[in-house]
């Protein structure tokens, strides 16, 4: 870890080095303090750097050079705050929203900072803040406190000297790990600070007689985020380094970016167009400049606000939905990403099902006892131990060691003890809410044991034990104890125990039972290591597959009885390997293995995860909306393929093709064809074999794959999962959404398109970093279905809207200028050109983030609505040219309109083609709204009566006495009836003739 650290924040190669504990006088290095700190900015760099932010772009950088322009005199077409508070008022907006984002972010990592913990010093105890906290301090960490930083275990007061972590912060899981203090600090007897240092090796201890040197592993170390659930214990501090979260840009804004671009390139094609029919006259480029600056309207400079505004708008009305209760949105930049989603990979533990797992089956080879005859094996454990009750005590032992046949009782009671004594589990005694271990220890009580463990499996296997007769009730580092049906305790020395990983699939345990003093070596883990470890037999592999097919986790339960000599001779060597130097894993992996041959196979357990509650109909909505779901999961073959079925994420008509376990090219080669030869079927492939065919076949095997309905990736590593998600991006190029619940989806979530993460029991690592947070996998279905839907398609008709508004005053001063000779002379001046961009028509047109085209309840009973979406109708060249010819037509007819009808002055043009285009705006607005929001009524009425009200201000542009007239009146409705009532029209015979789908619903 201290390797890691300089490696990673040196830049150079990695070096020893020494930390003295609890003295930081000997402290020979400098090392950052352990401060969270999620921002993006300071105090200093915070204005700098939202400015470079924002003009590193073409957009705001384009209008920032406008307005600069305007600082030269022969490039000057008005007063210059028509250019200056418009940018002004968009980059005030940016900067708000940064500084509150800022700011929230400065709280959460105060509050986080703030956390006081009691450090060890050697005039006794002193609090200090978690920002505080140094390399080598001794810190003690309370029961419930979450660890501030990564830190080594040193010691504890718990009795049975261990200590459990709940890591839901880091892989999404509730269970406990176990840690274990370093043993020579944990035996002193007070935890004053010592000579103690420690190195990347090792832990030393210098000021006893002889020095202690002991060696560091993995469970001598906790991590910050975990919470410890007992006791009180100094550990070292380390660096924990804060995170830093950069927003995503979102399909739809880099598609508005492309609009905006093909914008400014008819900017510039106009502008030569005016510049060439005057023949290039004189001098030409600064005539060119001005025209840029007269027709720069139509690149919208409010269209980036008016996004961002209806974005947060979108946020703040799924935070408010009730029916997706505690739904979080962290980014708000890109809401309509969920209503695009073409791929939907879902993590399955803990996202589809619940992580409650539930024992269900206990086969023995030529018997198998399910929920339905649990009583048969509860009598088998009475029977054996009402038969021991009755016997000699010397006759104990042998009794269930003899060579001949054993009965089934015998076999039952061997299968249900290994059970029961091989697993990581702890019973914690609680009353009232407060530990009261040594007196509840005592009697046992029932009512107050609480079954800690790493895995929610190993708690169903000791709880289903427990219901059958056989019951732990104690457990510290060297002993464990059962409570037989008889109230009989029997008592067991751990001699080693054999820790779970990902790498070897299985754990052991070595026991010696104290009534006979028989040593035995207990093992369960996966079939596919168990099967080369236990002893011939013919049942293992085919009733593993049965069991899997139901959706059961199975596990191989095997032990080995060991003679005295046999197990000290192992002792030996295992102790030998244990401080060795170099290579010390594959030495003490080896002397394991050596233990590992032959074991006796005594049966095969299944518990089930249950699914959580709907998953099946929201799999089916997303199923029908055109998304295709993959599930990328840990767990084997057959049992993410039950899962599937079970949850519907499979129909019933649809074959699954299996994909057959590939090492090479050729293998690789003729599977693919064989599944080429497939239609509409589910694949389900193991990590392995997509290793395999990613590395050879990449291209053909994504081109099959993405032609499947579902797909179901099992043995899938978090890595798997994140390159899965960027080979989808690369080869489709559709938007991918990544659920999931724990820290090994976070890689997954990083990298789709939009990240969902699921919170709950399971941690928040998850949805801390996803862009959505849900507390149900089930609420799914409505974020997309209504409140993606809903964001894209307003966002999408918001945008359209804005450069509508911008294309129609810029035709008109083509117009203009086209009537008067090519003349680089403004339309409207001052005032006017500001106050129709934002007084007059912003909230009309902002109102359209309110629109929705049916009710969320029709959204989610016809999901088939969402395909619409999925071809990006809703913005697409076609609606945008569309937009671009009612604009021009518009923009056409008012202006031609005006200046038919106009009477004597230039100022009543300004008056009536001005006055005629607020109206048109606002009437444009009306038509493009579907459904009536009390908002939008207020909106319109408002902007009306604030134009109406601002005519008397504005007699420096137009004639108030004209304006009172009848002859002003019925000119303004003539050109506003002709400028809308042939959209009105083409409208109303659309909907008659060729309604849209969803019109269809709401008929």
């Amino acid at each position: 870890m201290c390797c890691e650290w300089l490696r990673c924040c040196a830049g150079g190669e990695a070096r020893p080095r020494t930390v003295w504990l609890g003295h930081p006088e000997k402290r020979d290095q400098r090392y950052p303090r352990n401060v969270i700190n999620n921002q993006k900015y300071n105090f200093f760099t915070f204005l700098p750097g939202v400015l470079f932010n924002q003009f590193k772009y073409f957009f705001n950088l384009y209008f920032l050079l406008l307005a600069c322009s305007q600082f030269v005199p022969e490039m000057r077409l008005g007063a210059l705050y028509t250019y200056w508070v418009p940018l002004g008022f968009v980059l005030a907006v940016t900067v708000i929203r940064e500084a509150v984002e800022e700011i929230r972010c400065y709280v959460r990592d105060k509050e986080v900072n703030s956390q006081v913990y009691s450090r060890l010093t050697a005039r006794g105890t002193v609090k200090v803040k978690s920002s505080n906290i140094q390399v080598g301090d001794l810190i003690i960490v309370e029961k419930n406190q979450r660890v501030p930083a990564d830190m080594i275990f040193l010691r504890t007061s718990e009795k049975n000297g261990s200590c459990f972590l709940r890591t839901d912060q880091l892989d999404g899981e509730t269970d406990w790990k176990l840690r274990l203090p370093v043993a020579c600090t944990q035996r002193l007897p007070t935890a004053a600070p010592c000579g103690v240092n420690v190195c990347p090796c090792g832990l030393f201890q210098e000021d006893s007689d002889p020095p202690i040197s002991e060696s560091l592993s993995i469970e001598n170390t906790l991590w910050a985020g975990t919470v410890v659930a007992s006791g009180k214990a100094p550990f070292r501090g380390m660096w924990y380094p804060g995170l830093c979260f950069v927003p995503q840009i979102g399909l739809f804004d880099l598609e508005v970016n492309c609009l905006t671009k093909i914008l400014f390139g008819a900017l510039v094609v106009v502008s030569l167009v005016m510049v060439a029919l005057q023949h290039f006259a004189g001098r030409w480029y600064l005539q060119i400049i001005r025209f840029l600056l007269l027709f720069s309207n139509i690149i919208p400079i409010s269209l980036r606000v008016n996004l961002d505004m209806g974005k947060i708008v979108y946020s703040w009305v799924i935070r408010r939905d009730s029916k997706i209760p505690g739904t979080v949105v962290r980014s708000s930049t890109i809401p309509e990403q969920l209503g695009r989603i073409s791929y939907l990979l879902t993590d399955k533990t803990g996202t589809l099902t619940q992580n409650e797992m539930v024992f269900k089956r206990l086969h023995l080879g030529t018997v198998a006892y399910g929920l339905d005859s649990m009583d048969e094996v509860q009598s088998h454990i009475f029977s054996i131990y009402t038969q021991q009750s009755q016997d000699p005590p010397a006759q104990k032992g042998p009794t269930l060691t003899t060579k001949v046949r054993r009965t089934m009782s015998s076999r039952v009671h061997e299968a249900v003890k290994a059970i029961a004594l091989c697993h990581n589990v702890t019973p914690v005694y609680e009353s009232n809410g407060v530990t009261d271990q040594a007196e509840a220890e005592k009697q046992y009580e029932d009512s107050c044991r609480v079954y800690q463990a790493s895995s929610p499996d190993e708690v169903a296997l000791v709880q289903w034990t427990e219901s059958v007769g056989l019951t732990l009730v104690g457990r510290d580092q060297s002993s464990m104890q059962l409570r037989t049906p008889g109230d009989q305790i029997l008592n067991f020395t751990i001699l080693q125990i054999f820790p779970f990983t990902y790498e070897s699939k299985r754990m052991g345990i070595i026991v010696r039972d104290e009534s006979t003093g028989e040593i035995t070596f207990y093992m369960k883990g996966a079939d596919v290591v168990m099967a080369g470890i236990v002893q011939y037999n013919d049942w293992l592999e085919e009733e593993c597959g049965n069991m899997a097919r139901e959706g059961l986790r199975v596990l191989v339960v095997a032990k080995k009885s060991l003679a005295e000599e046999q197990y000290q001779d192992f002792e030996a060597r295992y102790v030998q390997a244990k401080l060795s130097v170099h290579d010390r894993s594959l030495k003490v992996a080896t002397v394991i293995e050596s233990l590992e041959m032959e074991m006796e196979l005594l049966c095969l357990t299944g518990v089930e995860d249950q699914l959580q509650a709907d998953v099946r109909p929201t799999l089916e909505t997303l199923r029908n909306a055109g998304i295709k779901v993959w599930m990328l999961t840990g767990d084997k073959l057959e049992t993410a393929t039950c899962t599937a079925k079970n949850a519907h994420l499979v129909t019933r008509n649809q074959d699954i093709h299996v994909f057959r376990l590939v090492t090479n090219r050729g293998e690789a080669h003729l599977e693919l064809n064989a599944f080429r030869r497939k239609h509409d079927c589910a694949l389900v492939i193991s990590g392995d074999s997509l290793e395999v065919c990613l590395k050879y076949y990449e291209y053909e095997f994504m081109e099959l794959a993405c032609q499947c309905p579902a797909v179901v990736c099992c043995r899938c590593a978090p890595t798997q999962k994140a390159q899965i998600v960027r080979l989808l991006q690369e080869r489709t190029g559709k938007l991918t959404c990544a659920v999931g619940d724990g820290g090994n989806d976070v890689s997954m979530i990083q990298e789709s398109d939009c990240g969902v993460g699921v919170e709950g029991k399971e941690g928040k690592q998850a949805s801390l970093a996803a862009d959505f947070s849900i507390t149900q996998f089930k609420h799914l279905g409505r974020l997309l279905m209504v409140h993606g839907r809903n964001s894209y398609k307003r966002s999408a008709a918001l945008s359209q809207f804005v450069i509508h508004r911008s294309l129609c005053i810029s035709t008109m001063q083509a117009v203009f200028s086209s009537v008067f000779y090519f003349a680089s002379v403004p339309l409207y001046q001052g005032f006017l050109i500001i106050g129709y961009s934002t007084i007059y028509t912003m909230f009309p047109v902002f109102s359209l983030v309110l629109d929705k085209d049916v009710k969320s309840e029709v959204a989610m009973l016809y999901p088939e609505l969402y395909k619409d979406l999925l071809k990006g109708r809703p913005l697409s060249y076609k609606t945008f040219l569309i937009w671009v010819l009612i604009s021009i037509y518009q923009g056409s007819t008012i202006m031609y309109g005006a200046l038919l009808l106009f009477e004597s002055e230039f100022v009543h043009i300004v008056a009536i083609s001005f006055t005629s285009l607020i109206l048109t705006e606002l009437l444009m607005v009306a038509l493009t709204i579907q459904t009536w929001h009390w908002l939008m009524t207020v909106a319109e009425l408002l902007s009306l009566a604030c134009y109406i009200a601002s005519l008397v201000f504005l007699h420096e542009f137009i004639d108030v006495y004209f304006i009172a007239t009848l002859s002003f009146l019925w000119k303004v409705s003539v050109i506003t009836l002709v400028s809308c009532l042939p959209l009105y029209v083409l409208k109303y015979l659309r909907r008659r003739f060729s309604p849209p789908s969803y019109s269809k619903l709401t008929s």
